[in-house]
């Protein structure tokens, strides 16, 4: 089924004030549109709910990757293929390179951006586990200022987001780290290329003599949201690397897939585990 296309309304502002500003006047009528690689699914699909869109693709306020000596900054406009070509994040935060790369095809991934990843709020997208495992934090604009907001406290509900109507999410933040880090990235799907995730698994660790310092933990599709998984994280926490089986525990409970079409809870499961026995071998390695 195809949408009739004149029962949709789409404004370009100048800049990113005049965006702001439409947002503010009716800020429950008009709703973003930056890559669309979603949105115009949905169109086709004859399932595009709201009328009424803001194109911010063309915003040069939105772009850009920012690098200081402690953070690296991403515009919400920063496409799959921008970050796979950065090189401070091809060393530092490859788990978001690699998720970049593993996101649908080049078309999707030449339009497809990290902002628009994140306010679709899918609990199966590829690049939020790597980001909450980075621990990013978000920057959220409106005529009113900015404010930001820690991305593990970001998705409220499937869904739901910490973000008013009348904001945009105009940058991604990142703190670089001076410690040794272990990363661990899996996307397991029906297939190689292009699909969508069964079960995505993210994981950073320092480890000093054997010792678990600090671990982080995220997983996509099996929860409503994007997990931070911080039980499964302090069950891990202070323990020897070749100690894991309370965090093993602590993930069997803090995780609640589900049975749809493309998979089922005890596969998401058996997964999820297994994918933390391998995180923690390869810490122990």
């Amino acid at each position: 089924m195809r949408s009739f296309i004149p029962a949709y309304q789409m404004k370009t502002p100048r800049d990113l004030g005049e965006a702001l500003s439409i947002l503010a006047t009716e800020p429950e009528a008009w709703k973003p549109f930056a890559g669309g690689t979603d949105l115009m699914v949905l169109l086709e699909s004859g399932k595009l709910a709201d009328r009424n869109y803001v194109n911010i693709w063309d915003l040069e306020e939105l772009r850009g990757i920012e690098v200081t000596d402690d953070r690296i900054s991403l515009g919400a406009l920063t496409t799959y293929t921008d970050v796979q070509a950065h090189p401070i994040l091809r060393e530092e935060f490859p788990m978001l390179c690699q998720a970049a790369a593993e996101t649908g095809g080049l078309a999707i991934q030449n339009r497809g951006t990290i902002g628009g990843n994140i306010v679709n709020a899918s609990p199966a997208a590829d690049s939020p586990p790597a980001l909450l495992a980075y621990d990013a934090e978000l920057e959220l604009i409106s005529v009113k200022g900015t404010r930001r907001v820690a991305y593990r406290d970001f998705h409220t509900g499937y869904k739901q987001m910490l973000i008013q109507p009348h904001e945009l999410l105009s940058s991604v933040h990142l703190l670089r780290s001076k410690n040794r880090l272990h990363q661990y990235y899996r996307k397991v799907g029906t297939r190689k290329a292009q699909a969508i995730s069964k079960v995505c698994f993210s994981g950073v660790a320092q480890v000093e003599g054997r010792m678990i310092n600090e671990i982080r933990i995220a997983l996509g599709s099996v929860a409503p949201i994007p997990l931070r998984c911080v039980r499964t994280e302090a069950a891990l926490r202070g323990r020897p690397v070749d100690d894991f089986s309370a965090g093993i525990e602590a993930l069997e409970k803090e995780i609640s897939p589900i049975d749809d079409t493309r998979s089922t809870r005890d596969y998401r499961l058996r997964v999820s585990l297994n994918l933390l026995k391998d995180f923690m071998s390869e810490l122990g390695s």
